[in-house]
């Protein structure tokens, strides 16, 4: 995932785009948990604080205007 400073740089609808990509692969990360086929328990957390940090940079700019 990008970091925040680079996010700061991208508008905010490419940054709903990518929470909207990000919480698809949660969606399916949970599947394959639930299924117990998932390789990889910790990228749910890590796609949850990518998400996390989107919204922060979504409401920062909200902010300034």
């Amino acid at each position: 995932m990008k970091k925040p400073s680079e996010m700061r740089n991208m508008t905010v609808d490419e940054l709903r785009q990518e929470q909207r990509d990000l919480k698809k692969e949660l969606f399916n990360l949970n599947f394959q948990k639930v299924t117990g086929e998932i390789e990889n328990p910790l990228r749910i957390r890590q796609v949850r604080k990518d998400i996390a940090r989107i919204l922060t940079v979504i409401n920062e700019k909200n902010r300034k205007g």
